[in-house]
C-alpha cells in the first residue's frame, strides 16, 4: 500500500489529505471544511463522505481519521470540542458504514505522535518515546519499541495544585503574555515531572508553537533528550493515515 488518506477533526475545521506512506508527506494539498456549527456524528459524517468524494478516492485506499477525544476500542468515552452526541459513539464503527470504506479512529494527540516516531523527530528511536503538543491544553503520545501506547492525558497531570495545562500550555502563555522565557520556567517543572514519572528515552515537543522552540527549548533540562517536533500541522493526518495502513485497532 503506497498511500492511504487521513482526516483531521477539529472543532473549528476538518481537514483532508492523501498522504505517501513513503514519505509521510501529503500526496496532494490538503482541503478543509469548517465543522459544522452543530457537529453531530451525522453532520461531521457528512464532511468526511465531502473530503472523500473531493480527492475521488479509490475503494482499497484505507482512511484514518484523528479525533479531539480519548478513544477507547473505537468509542469516544467523552468529548470537550464536539457535539455532546458523541459520547459513547463507536467512531469507527460509524463512519465506516456512512463512508463505505475501512475507518480507523485514533486520538489527534495519538495520531501527530506516531508520524513524528514513523517519519519525523524520533524515527528510529528504541524504547519510550513521548510526544507532547502544545496549544490550547496539551496532548500527548506514548510509543514504546514503535508501538502507540493510546490515550495518555498528560496535559492533565497536576503542577503546583493545578492541572499542568492550565499552568504550561501554550495557550495559556498567549492569554498571560508571557515571555518565552517565563514560560520555560513552567515547562521545566512540567517535563521534569514528567521525565521523572517516565523516563522517557527522547521527549519530542510539538504545536504550532514548536516554530518557535530555539527560544524555550534550549532552556529546559531533563534526563533525556528534548527535541522540537518535525511534521508540525501534517502530523495528525500522516499519523492517522499510517495507522489505517497498518490495521491498527485501539
Amino acid at each position: 500500500m503506497s498511500h492511504a488518506f487521513g482526516i483531521d477533526i477539529g472543532g473549528s475545521g476538518i481537514k483532508g489529505a492523501p498522504v505517501d506512506l513513503a514519505a509521510g508527506q501529503f500526496a496532494a494539498d490538503r482541503y478543509r471544511i469548517p465543522t459544522p456549527e452543530k457537529s453531530t456524528p451525522d453532520a461531521v459524517a457528512q464532511v468526511c463522505e465531502d473530503l472523500i468524494a473531493h480527492f475521488d478516492l479509490a475503494p482499497e485506499v484505507p482512511v484514518g481519521i484523528t479525533f479531539p477525544a480519548p478513544i477507547k476500542h473505537g468509542t469516544v468515552g467523552f468529548i470537550a470540542n464536539l457535539d455532546q452526541s458523541w459520547k459513547g459513539v463507536n467512531v469507527p464503527e460509524l463512519l465506516t458504514k456512512r463512508l463505505g470504506r475501512e475507518v480507523t479512529a485514533v486520538n489527534d494527540a495519538d495520531a501527530a505522535g506516531y508520524a513524528e516516531v514513523r517519519y519525523g523527530a524520533a524515527k528510529d528511536q528504541d524504547g519510550l518515546v513521548i510526544v507532547t503538543t502544545l496549544g490550547t491544553g496539551i496532548g500527548s503520545a506514548f510509543i514504546f519499541n514503535g508501538e502507540l501506547m493510546p490515550n495518555t492525558e498528560l496535559g492533565h497531570l497536576e503542577l503546583d495544585g493545578h492541572v499542568a495545562e492550565h499552568r504550561a500550555s501554550a495557550g495559556v502563555r498567549e492569554a498571560n503574555e508571557w515571555s518565552f522565557a517565563k514560560w520555560a520556567k513552567k515547562l521545566q517543572k512540567y517535563y521534569a515531572y514528567v521525565d521523572k514519572l517516565f523516563s522517557p528515552d527522547l521527549i519530542v515537543v510539538g504545536g504550532g508553537v514548536s516554530k518557535y522552540h530555539e527560544e524555550f527549548l534550549p532552556r529546559i533540562s531533563v534526563r533525556c533528550p528534548i527535541v522540537p517536533a518535525q511534521l508540525r500541522n501534517q502530523a495528525g493526518i500522516v499519523g492517522a493515515a499510517a495507522l489505517a495502513a497498518e490495521g491498527y485497532n485501539g
